[in-house]
């Protein structure tokens, strides 16, 4: 059998031709209904923290440079980075970043083993979403830490870790990013000014009886804080001491009249996290 190289040669020619109107028709539609990037979206892409965590509400880096080019985010909307990052932003912008209070994570309890009575040793599933369904979970404190590491788990920056059955943050790590306050189930762990220096460690609503049945250094709502502070900063609410950080002047007064040592001052020795 024969081969008609003619006929070959035709076809080869016919598909070569096929290839190059294709082509052609192809470039034409790319540049016709392409859609314009703004270059100002790579430039706050690249000035984001990088961490894709989600703290700002949309889908990573890229969808906040997107939202911050069409003006649908503040500029100052990248928590993880910080005043510097927003400041950076702004410039490509434009604008102004504002005043950006910086924040941090504290951990509201001190129920770590030994303070926070056990209602059960738990031996489930290592979460402590998982395990504050569980009869009320393994500690008696209803408002305690659980101590699982759901939120160092999400943590992207490696700030928290977990210690004696109970979180601990580290601040110089931590870029207030906010994902470990939207993670833990028992809400123990509250983004704060970073200079709020007193802290109330404990948001346990119960009776100062049952409170402190179930810890140690329960808040039993005695007001003592509220007889010694000056400068009328903290009250008692809900059953627990509440500090109001404007009028606070970080003396540090009530911490040391506290008799259940649940108000503590950053930097001294009872601090937990």
């Amino acid at each position: 059998m024969s081969i008609n190289w003619l006929q070959v040669v035709f076809a080869l020619l016919a598909l070569g031709a096929l290839g190059a109107v294709f082509g052609f028709v192809l470039d034409v539609a790319e540049k016709k209904f392409a859609v314009e990037q703004d270059e100002r979206v790579a430039q706050v892409r690249a000035a984001c923290a990088g961490a894709n965590c989600g703290a700002c509400g949309y889908p990573g880096c890229d969808g906040f440079a997107e939202a911050v080019v069409k003006g649908e985010a503040p500029v100052n909307g990248c928590s993880a980075g910080g005043a510097k990052t927003a400041q950076a932003i702004a410039e490509i912008m434009g604008g102004d970043a504002g005043v950006t209070e910086p924040k941090v994570a504290r951990v509201i309890c001190q129920g770590e083993c030994g303070v926070a009575k056990e209602r059960y040793n738990y031996d489930g599933y290592h979460s402590c979403q998982m395990a504050a369904q569980m009869v009320g979970g393994p500690k008696m404190c209803s408002y305690s830490c659980v101590g699982l590491g759901d939120c160092a788990d999400v943590c992207k920056f490696d700030a928290i870790r977990i210690e004696n059955g109970i979180a601990v943050i580290d601040p110089d790590r931590c870029t207030a990013c906010g994902m470990c306050e939207k993670t833990c189930p028992r809400h123990a762990i509250r983004l704060m000014p970073r200079d709020a220096s007193v802290i109330v460690r404990c948001q346990n609503s119960d009776t100062g009886r049952i409170a402190r049945e179930a810890c140690m250094k329960a808040c039993i709502a005695c007001k003592r804080c509220e007889k010694t502070c000056q400068y009328d900063a903290i009250h008692v609410e809900n059953g627990f001491a509440k500090i109001d950080t404007d009028k606070c002047t970080r003396c540090g007064e009530c911490a040391k009249n506290c008799p259940c040592s649940c108000i503590t001052v950053e930097g001294a020795a009872s601090e937990v996290a």
